[in-house]
This record gives C-alpha cells, structure tokens and sequence, in this order.
C-alpha cells in the first residue's frame, strides 16, 4: 500500500468516527444560563423551593456574616422568568432549607432552630409563624463510626457535638409529613401533618453516625429526597461527599455514592438524583444504583459586574417546566484572604439548565 493510500485511508476512519453518534455513555457538560441576580444589598442563596403552578421561584438566604449587625437575610420571591416579585426581611438569623406546599412556604430558620410558615404570595409585610422550635439532643452527638481499612486494621470515629440544632435540609412526603435533616447532631426528625398541626411536634427518626461527618465541610446531613414511591429517603452527607439510602420505615442506612464533594441539595426528579455538589462547582444526577447519569455546569469565572460565570458553590435545586434552577451560594469558607472565588462575588445569582430529555 502507498503512502498516500494509507494516509487517505487513515483520514476516512478519522471523519467516519467523527461523525459517528455518541455511544451511550458518553455524557456532555449542559451548560447554565442566568436566570436571576439578587437586589444589590442581598447575598449568599442557600435554597430554593417553586410553586409548580405559577413557575414562581423563591429564595431563603443563609448570610452569617459576623457580626451579625451586618447581616441581611431576606426570602425572595421570582416570577417564572426571574424578575423579583418580593422580598421579606428576616434579619440577622440565617436560613437553610425551604418546602411549597399547598400555597404556604415552610422555612427552615437556621439562626433561630425554628420552623416557620409564611404565605407564598409574600410581601414585604406578610406575617411568618412559627410552628416548631428544634432543641438539643441527649446525647449531642450520634454513636461512633467504625472504618474497617485494607489492610485489615480499622479506626474509630468518635463525634462531637454542642448540642446546637443544625435544622439543614427538608422534604415533604404525600400525606404531609414533614422530614427535617440535622447536619450537626446526625439526626432526622419526623413532624406529622405538618400542614395542619397546632402545635406540631418533632420526633427524632433517625440518629446515625453515617449521618454526621468530620470533613473540612462541617455539615452532615444536608439534602433530603424520596424516590418516586416513597421506599427509600436519600441523604446527602455534605463533608462525608456522599449520598445515603435509607430504607423505609425501618430499614438501614448504607451508602449509595461516594465522591460528590460538597453534597448539598438533593432533588429526585424523573428517575434521577440531583446533587447541588457544591464544593466541585456542578450539579450531578445519579441514578438509582449510583451512577453518574449528567453533569450540569462550570464555574467560569466572575464577571465584570461581580457575578459568577455558570455555578459557584451551588446548593439548592428546583425543577422549573423543562429546567432546573440552581441557587449559586458563593460562600466564602476559609478565614485565610485571597485563596477563594467566592471572595471576588459582589452579586449573587440563580442559573438555570434544560433537562435532558432522557438519561444517557
């Protein structure tokens, strides 16, 4: 064979795999694109919740900037093309988790230990109840964790704990029942009827060392989830990087991913798991059996006006229609000057992504 022959062969097989369709496990970057930029005295979306109906968007800020005089924590409410509709002024306390229901916003008050209730279609002047007050655990902190290691050896993890409530993550199931995530203690609490109850109580469902952690990210147990029959509610374990099975009403808590660094909001959407993987800058859908299925978003970089460029320390997710809209956090960690991005914010935003139309 030529020369020439060959290198024309070689060419064609080029262009004939260049052409050919991506195999099925071959997975694009969907990328982001603005949905919404916070007032300009308004910082760090923590989570977010939609009414289904209307498309709105609503906003709960965790700022807990010191000292807390500075602090601006604010509820925000969209329209379901991004221009703010209202905002509500909730101090110096920040917030963490948020739920629509039935035309009511539930609000995880961080600051505060408290659940709280607020009409939906909010404004500056709406009146917010209380309907819960999360206190201390006795023990503080969950039973130890044994790590049984390769070489046949193991350690111990023994957990501290203040005893302070870190109420993080929330999710409702069908009957109304609301579940409550505790980063700090490694809990999760049950309150029945949550709609409807006064008062409500608060039982202690869970207390698991899988659901505490001692990873440089300081939160444990973060996003909550059920899949679609409502069989097993999944968990995000923020400084662990992993997502947790918990079978229920009484089966165990194992593991289902490991890796997703920084996982924070957890969404179960058309089959799929979405991780707001916040320490990684991207969003990461799982499936069932734990699998990467997409990857959603970059950070690339901050733009002239201060806003990030796609996702920085995304924490929260929502489906809105046919995409997802992601609460970009941009939370300063360290107490070192200079060794993060989330410094250079000076407008916080939401973004969004189209869904796939089918796993890959």
């Amino acid at each position: 064979m030529s020369g020439r022959l060959a290198a024309v062969l070689c060419l064609a097989v080029l262009l004939a795999c260049a052409d050919a369709p991506a195999s099925a496990t071959e997975m694009a970057r969907l990328p982001t694109t603005p949905f919404a930029v916070l007032p300009a005295e308004v910082r760090h979306p923590e989570s977010l919740a939609v009414d289904p109906a209307s498309g709105e968007i609503y906003a709960g800020t965790f700022d807990a900037r010191e000292p807390a005089t500075t602090r601006n924590n604010r509820l925000l409410r969209f329209d379901n093309a991004g221009r703010l509709l209202a905002q509500h002024d909730v101090g110096a306390t920040p917030l963490t988790g948020i739920a629509f229901r039935d035309g009511k916003l539930y609000v995880l008050n961080f600051g505060a230990s408290k659940l709280q209730r607020i009409e939906a279609a909010f404004d500056a002047t709406s009146p917010i109840e209380d309907l819960v007050t999360f206190t201390a655990l006795v023990p503080a902190a969950p039973a130890e964790r044994r790590i049984d290691n390769p070489d046949g050896s193991h350690d111990t993890i023994r957990f501290g704990s203040a005893g302070f409530p870190a109420i993080n993550g929330l999710v409702f199931d069908r009957a109304g029942t609301l579940y409550v995530s505790d980063s700090f203690q490694g809990a999760i609490y049950r309150i029945p009827d949550a709609t409807t109850c006064r008062p409500c109580r608060v039982e202690v469902l869970a207390r698991h060392p899988l659901l505490a952690t001692t990873g440089a990210l300081p939160f444990g147990a973060n996003g909550l989830a059920f899949n679609a029959d409502e069989s097993i509610l999944y968990v995000n374990n923020a400084g662990d990087g992993r997502v947790l099975r918990w079978r229920m009403p009484a089966g165990g808590i194992d593991v289902l991913a490991d890796g997703v660094y920084g996982a924070d909001g957890l969404l179960f959407h058309d089959g799929l798991l979405w991780v707001s993987a916040n320490q990684i800058d991207t969003v990461v859908a799982l499936d069932e059996q734990g699998r990467v299925r997409h990857r959603a978003g970059d950070f690339l970089g901050i733009a002239d006006d201060g806003t990030p460029r796609g996702l920085l320390f995304p924490a929260a997710t929502v489906v809105q229609g046919n995409r997802m809209i992601v609460a970009n956090l941009a939370l300063p960690l360290t107490p070192a000057g200079g060794d993060e991005w989330e410094e250079r914010v000076g407008r916080w935003t939401l973004v969004g992504f189209d869904l796939p139309s089918s796993s890959p």
